[in-house]
């Protein structure tokens, strides 16, 4: 037992030097400590506040991918299509959100190019600040997010913060464009899966109605129109509509 104990205390110690080592060592040559000048004098964060701030802006990075991009739209249509369908599992919830990355991607390929010239080109060549890049980072962003965005949104969620001083769309800050992009997303991803539905519902109500005529009550309908909702979008091409439709609904 005493052999154990001393074997986990020896690979704590060792899995601790792990990781101490390489902190130290980015401590001496790596970042340095984050330096606030205050009226009083000027206060120096350490380094492991500049880690903690850094993993508390990662961990907000998922919700900025899906709440400042392309990626509600489309999850939520691809959703709607597989319950329209009526398969339950397939494709799998991975499969969608790994689709719906990638056509998010493709979707914001040209913001992110401008991001990548106008900001973070400049700000590793050191020709300007991070304050100047983040703001000329946010520029393509917030034009893709206003283009996206209805002008009824906007406007209610300007008045509820009480933002009076906007002359222009342009002056709106992000506080409250964001949740109006994403209330104009939901809105125009709901208009979409509405209109996926239709079809599928016909032909669940034909198959019901056909059952029904024939007195065959105890059969489910669903099982009946899963094969020809399966056939009818495969035959007309039915995931190259969807892909084309959602990528072209942004650049319009």
């Amino acid at each position: 037992m005493k052999q154990k104990m001393s074997y986990y205390v020896s690979m704590f110690s060792f899995g601790v030097l792990l990781v101490l080592i390489p902190v130290s060592g980015f401590a001496i040559e790596g970042l340095p400590a984050i330096t606030v000048t205050k009226e009083a004098g000027t206060e120096t964060y350490s380094l492991s506040i500049q880690v903690l701030i850094l993993m508390t802006m990662l961990t907000l990075l998922p919700a900025g991918v899906m709440m400042m991009t392309s990626f509600t739209r489309i999850i939520i249509v691809l959703a709607i299509l597989r319950q329209a369908i009526g398969l339950v599992q397939t494709p799998s919830s991975q499969t969608l959100i790994g689709l719906a990355l990638f056509l998010t991607f493709f979707v914001m390929a040209p913001v992110l190019d401008k991001i990548n010239d106008a900001a973070l080109q400049p700000y590793m060549a050191e020709k300007i600040d991070l304050e100047t890049a983040v703001q000329k980072a946010s520029e393509p962003l917030r034009a893709f997010m206003i283009g996206q965005t209805r002008r009824s949104d906007l406007s209610m969620f300007a008045d509820i913060a009480g933002v009076k001083d906007a002359k222009d769309v342009d002056d709106i800050p992000f506080r409250v464009l964001v949740p109006a992009f994403v209330t104009s997303e939901l809105k125009t991803a709901f208009q979409i899966g509405f209109l996926l539905f239709i079809p599928f519902l016909i032909i669940d109500l034909v198959v019901a109605s056909v059952l029904m005529s024939m007195g065959m009550m105890m059969l489910s309908p669903m099982i009946i129109s899963l094969p020809f909702k399966i056939m009818l979008f495969v035959l007309v091409d039915g995931w190259n509509i969807i892909m084309g439709t959602l990528a072209s609904s942004f650049f319009t």
